[in-house]
């Protein structure tokens, strides 16, 4: 008979034998009832009860605006256009600022610069003419410290003068600015006070708008600040408790960080003790709690995905060396020590039992392609396809002619698959493609395309990454069973962006240029000094070098004054130049016009190669060694930095002209000037991100981009850190993430995040 303790404080003790016997575990919960016969303990299942109060929490959040008291089907349809569909859309529906209504100011105590509320009485209300004839409807406000001018412009003045009524008491809210030392207002917001109504009686009726920090709201047309406040008021109180934040509070505390709720709580409701500036900085520990909780989920994900690469069976390919040995006897040159360590990390995971998902970043002109057919040789050398994508057909062109090239001396066949490809020439590609005789397939997006079957697809390589989302690779991988993946970028992502995109992804950067390259000398020339410019490419060009001029457009259009590459072409033989030999590239050329141009310039059968941005990446001629970019403020930083590699490429000294047309904005300022003062990628690649910010560094086209309510991966770069670190903490002690909590976290993450990672396979 086992004997039961009882400790000090009452409570009841049983062994962990008695546990164990009773089928109990240390977690479950017990009902203990007092038989005739002694004690019966009798476990209860708290779940069934647990997974309905979510089912309806879930519920309540889906619950459409139009369904919240006081939200009518018109004001719902506002509410969308601002994004706000449901309940959830609402509570992480932030304010833009605050403004500090803790108290009412003086008019004389009023301080520019700052926006605050005040109490005052219309003394005069009329509209003025200034000198330059323009209309200001003027309003005088007066308390019983002193008084300040209230102005409208371009406003109507019947309607005005029928509001703003002398003798009218109200209160007061707008950005206080000043005009000759003296205080004013430009179209404040008012409250108006009912006739011999008490203004601590008006005050505390209405806690929302008064008395406290306010949050102010991003609005649509039609949509205004007081009804955005009152919906949101009611959002809050109503459901913030059916939204449960899931990530361990043992790890939000560890990392300095607060619970969903609270943090959404602060942000809608701001304690009256709240710091304004930090509010409105976004830097509150609310702020970065939110922040925190997006980057985990995302990261999550990501380390999810990893996971299940790793746990999938791969193709374990056999490094023999028969077309790679012969492929570096070939080559005119040596690889480079940067080059050969991340062919030995490639190598590792082309051998390792599991799918390859390597990230390769490298600077422009780095050998990144050599690297990548090196690893395509590797999978044809096993009896495996290869997939080259690339985001563009000139991109996929380039990389088939620098391919082709080398392969055809291996006795490797290689076929170019593009959408613009017609008939019996496309259909004969997909045939060879389909029945093994293609080894190496290079194209665009159409080599993901449903009719393209592959014979047996053992690796994929995808160029530009940035340009590409994560749904991109997924149907690329689908095309074998489990291939490997390669992804290649001459665009510098910085740090942070990497961990957000690419975070599934093992990273090898080659970070060393060829032997022999010299530093590009940038400088900016105005349009005045283009003389000078050309002197400059004539005396290069006499001493037995190249040059490229690079422009905008193909044609030059009526819309437009920039300079066309086909007009500058001809005007240059005839003007500036007519003793050299030009040549002219651009995208709208055939392929084999194309190439044949590239040939002349290579061998150097041409002086100057006049092109527009179909250079940007590919091209290897090491005689060139002057870059003219006309127009160089309408391109990116990042497209820059492409066209500049271009030269630099031999052993001479080289230099990039950026020809600027007339008065850089600041943007286009800021861009030349990191041209001019750096050539290391990355530094160029955070400096484009500051700029430009990430959806427009990535492209247009880019569809793997998180779409983050509140975090921002310039701003919050050290919480993207600790978020990743969190995730991948966790998902190493909890691997595949069971268990009750870690199951509820599990559903969350593919809610939020399970299309958009394709986590649908490992979840």
């Amino acid at each position: 008979m086992a004997l039961l303790k009882v400790a000090l404080d009452g409570t009841l003790q049983l062994s962990a034998g008695l546990l164990q016997q009773a089928g109990l575990r240390p977690a479950d919960q017990v009902q203990i009832s007092i038989t005739d016969s002694g004690l019966e303990l009798r476990k209860t299942d708290t779940a069934p009860a647990e997974q309905l109060s979510r089912a309806i929490s879930r519920k309540n959040l889906q619950t459409g605006v139009q369904f919240i008291k006081g939200v009518g089907p018109k004001l719902a349809d506002m509410l969308a256009k601002r994004g706000i569909k449901t309940v959830e859309d609402a509570l992480f529906c932030l304010p833009l600022r605050y403004e500090d209504r803790r108290e009412l100011v003086p008019i004389r105590q009023l301080k520019p610069g700052s926006t605050q509320v005040f109490f005052g009485r219309v003394i005069s209300a009329e509209t003025l003419t200034t000198k330059g004839g323009r209309k200001v409807f003027e309003v005088l406000v007066q308390d019983d410290s002193g008084s300040i001018l209230c102005k409208w412009f371009h406003s109507n003045p019947v309607w005005l003068k029928r509001v703003w009524q002398v003798g009218k008491q109200g209160l007061f809210t707008g950005e206080v600015s000043s005009f000759g030392y003296k205080p004013e207002l430009h179209h404040p917001d008012v409250e108006w006070l009912p006739e011999g109504a008490d203004l601590h009686e008006v005050l505390s009726a209405d806690p929302i708008n008064f008395g406290r920090i306010v949050p102010v709201y991003p609005l649509t047309e039609g949509l205004h600040q007081k009804a955005m406040r009152r919906v949101m008021h009611q959002v809050v109180e109503t459901f913030l408790g059916d939204l449960v934040g899931l990530i361990p509070e043992q790890l939000l505390l560890q990392q300095g960080y607060q619970p969903l709720q609270q943090s959404l709580r602060y942000l809608h409701h701001p304690p009256h003790d709240a710091v304004l500036q930090e509010l409105n900085d976004g830097r509150t520990v609310a702020h970065r709690s939110l922040a925190f909780d997006e980057f985990f989920y995302w990261e999550l994900g990501l380390a999810l995905k990893r996971q299940g690469v790793s746990l999938e069976e791969g193709i374990p390919f056999q490094v023999s060396h028969r077309y790679t040995k012969e492929l570096a006897q070939l080559l005119p040159f040596q690889l480079t020590t940067a080059q050969r360590r991340v062919l030995s990390e490639i190598k590792a995971d082309m051998m390792a039992p599991h799918p390859m998902h390597r990230l390769v970043q490298g600077d422009v002109g780095s050998g990144k392609t050599l690297v990548a057919l090196m690893a395509a040789l590797i999978a044809v050398e096993n009896g495996y396809q290869v997939a080259v994508m690339a985001p563009t057909e000139i991109l996929a062109e380039q990389h088939w002619h620098t391919i082709h090239h080398w392969c055809e001396q291996l006795g490797v066949v290689v076929v170019l698959l593009t959408a613009g490809m017609k008939g019996s020439h496309k259909k004969e590609v997909l045939e060879q493609v389909a029945d093994g005789r293609a080894a190496i397939v290079i194209g665009t997006h159409a080599v993901i395309q449903e009719k393209v079957t592959f014979h047996r697809l053992g690796l994929g390589i995808v160029d530009e990454q940035h340009r590409f989302g994560v749904l991109q690779r997924g149907i690329l991988k689908k095309k074998g069973s489990n291939p490997d993946v390669l992804v290649m970028t001459a665009t510098p992502i910085p740090r942070t962006l990497a961990m957000t995109l690419f975070g599934d992804l093992s990273l090898s950067v080659i970070d060393e240029l060829p032997p022999g390259r010299k530093p590009i000398e940038t400088r900016i020339y105005y349009e005045s000094r283009r003389t000078q410019v050309y002197e400059l490419i004539r005396r290069e060009i006499s001493q037995g070098r190249q040059a490229y001029l690079i422009y905008p457009l193909v044609e030059e259009s009526e819309k437009t004054d920039l300079k066309a590459a086909s007009q500058m072409a001809e005007q240059l033989q005839q003007g500036a130049f007519p003793d050299l030999r030009i040549g002219l590239l651009h995208g709208r050329l055939k392929p084999d016009e194309k190439e044949q141009v590239m040939s002349c310039f290579k061998r150097h059968d041409l002086d100057i190669l006049v092109a527009t941005t179909v250079i940007e990446v590919g091209i290897d001629v090491p005689n060139a060694t002057v870059m003219v970019i006309e127009h160089a403020e309408r391109f990116g930083l990042s497209q820059l930095h492409q066209l500049r590699g271009r030269v630099g490429r031999g052993s001479h000294h080289s230099c990039c002209i950026l020809l600027v047309s007339g008065p850089l904005s600041e943007d286009a300022e800021k861009r030349l000037r990191v041209m001019e003062a750096t050539s290391d990628g990355f530094r160029i690649a955070e400096a484009d991100l500051e700029i430009r910010g990430p959806g427009d560094f990535l492209g247009t086209r880019q569809s793997g981009m998180p779409d983050f309510r509140v975090a921002s991966i310039l701003r919050d770069g050290a919480i993207l850190e600790q978020a990743r670190t969190a995730a991948f903490d966790l998902l190493a002690r909890e691997p595949g993430l069971h268990g009750h909590q870690k199951q509820q976290l599990r559903e969350e993450l593919i809610r939020r995040w399970g299309t958009r990672l394709e986590l649908a396979g490992i979840a």
